[in-house]
């Protein structure tokens, strides 16, 4: 088991249930393969407020897109194991481009703008829609997107909106829970199951829900895993 998962079981912040259900087989290569990749070198290299304005398409791109304030920033310096290589904050809406982070000279994580928040100016809110949009229906080295979805909240309908531009653009994604560890295990299966069911008729949609907290780092290694056999893949 992680060491990161077994400290959420012993400070009571991860229930066995939530552990048993993303401890991934050990014999799983891609947990090792996961490590290794984001153990590395991981850097900021490059931003972009427009279309006309992204960086060339050489790596593999991994995208992180959600709400304001469900955790982008936080999940992406989980994933790297440091503390501020994404810009956090208590304040939505701080996030206004697209932040590209080169891992290990392999790998590119984009942190998109976070949509759904009403308190920025409406201008700024159509426009960073607008290239949330438009960066995902045109990115062609764009792997994955992960759609990030509050635990405690599920699936609203702003969400559903940047789901319907996944599905006709036919970008794969998958759903990743955040703040996993701010709900008891039995409301974390009910929102498993229930965002399953809402995304299995969605033609681009990956079906398996991963569940998280960048807090505990419970979900981490499989997440980990999950994006390193899709490397794994596109460099074949």
């Amino acid at each position: 088991m992680p060491a990161t998962l077994q400290a959420g079981l012993e400070d009571g912040s991860v229930g066995a249930d939530n552990a048993a259900m993303t401890d991934a087989s050990p014999d799983d290569p891609f947990l090792e393969s996961g490590r290794k990749l984001f153990a590395g070198a991981a850097d900021f290299f490059w931003a972009a407020d427009s279309l006309k304005n992204l960086p060339p398409m050489q790596k593999v791109e991994i995208a992180f897109a959600g709400r304001s304030n469900v955790g982008k920033s936080s999940l992406i310096n989980g994933l790297t194991g440091r503390n501020a290589l994404a810009r956090t904050s208590h304040t939505p809406g701080r996030t206004q481009q697209l932040n590209f982070f080169d891992i290990g000279g392999r790998l590119a994580l984009i942190d998109m703008p976070g949509y759904g928040y009403a308190a920025v100016a409406k201008e700024k809110v159509q426009a960073w829609t607008q290239l949330i949009h438009d960066y995902l229906r045109g990115r062609a080295n764009l792997a994955r997107v992960y759609v990030l979805i509050d635990a405690r909240h599920g699936i609203k309908p702003v969400d559903e909106g940047v789901l319907d531009t996944l599905d006709k653009a036919a970008v794969s994604y998958q759903v990743v829970l955040t703040k996993a560890d701010e709900v008891k295990d039995s409301e974390l299966q009910r929102r498993i199951a229930d965002t399953a069911a809402q995304i299995s008729k969605r033609a681009a949609a990956f079906p398996e829900i991963r569940p998280t907290s960048s807090r505990t780092g419970f979900g981490m290694p499989e997440l980990r895993a999950d994006i390193a056999r899709l490397l794994s893949e596109r460099e074949r």
